[in-house]
């Protein structure tokens, strides 16, 4: 009810604390709660995060409001779709270099204009106790407008302190098996922990993807990945 009545009339700034305070809302009813960590957090900044469920919009949202970008099938999904793209998220049709062309100057737009734009490199989900290569395309648009990468590490915990599988959407899990498992899970944590920002000294953004991959690796308590292998990145 607030993304469709009070929505279209809030400014930007109202906007963001009603996302916030919206995917907030949405954790708790899920039974989630967040431990975030921002002290890295920098206005205007491309958010670069690792990825692992639907739920990962609303766990940064609730920190980090900013516009997402995520793929065109999230659209078509009941009720999250929706919420989704009334949150300012940017869909991405994979597989069409003319339409990335169109998303990374509307990312570029919005970094412009200092307000955060969040991308999950990997193209996919995992279960969380890895990372995938990170493509470096869509970190393009932040160094051309001269804004700040800023890796987040997101990491789900049960009660007990062990790392959490349940919000894991991956394989033929299907996104009411996803949320079940969610709800049903005993005490989950959300963490989300910022690194130093990357991009302002010059680095291409192979660099900054390998950089940023590494950082979010240390920050979700993960193995460190074998760096010798990052230099395979599309550009």
């Amino acid at each position: 009810m607030v993304v469709l009545c009070v929505f279209p009339f809030c400014g930007e700034t109202a906007r963001l604390r009603l996302k916030a305070g919206l995917s907030q809302g949405i954790l708790d009813s899920l039974g989630i709660k967040l431990d975030a960590n921002l002290s890295h957090a920098i206005p205007g900044a491309l958010i670069v995060a690792n990825h692992i469920s639907w739920v990962d919009i609303f766990v940064i949202n609730a920190a980090l409001p900013s516009a997402f970008v995520s793929k065109e099938e999230v659209r078509h999904w009941p009720l999250i779709g929706w919420l989704a793209a009334k949150c300012d998220t940017v869909f991405l049709r994979r597989g069409s270099r003319g339409h990335a062309k169109i998303i990374n100057g509307q990312i570029a737009d919005i970094l412009g204009k200092g307000n955060d734009v969040a991308v999950f490199p990997e193209g996919t989900t995992t279960d969380g106790t890895h990372l995938l290569h990170f493509h470096g395309a869509l970190i393009q648009p932040a160094l051309a407008v001269g804004r700040p990468v800023l890796p987040v590490a997101i990491s789900y915990w049960g009660g007990d302190g062990n790392r959490s599988l349940d919000p894991a959407y991956v394989g033929d899990v299907t996104l009411a098996q996803c949320t079940l498992a969610i709800v049903g899970g005993n005490g989950l944590i959300a963490r989300l922990m910022t690194s130093p920002a990357l991009g302002l000294a010059g680095e291409d953004r192979r660099q900054v993807a390998m950089l940023a991959r590494e950082a979010i690796s240390a920050g979700a308590g993960l193995p460190s990945p074998d760096m010798a292998n990052l230099i395979r990145l599309p550009s």
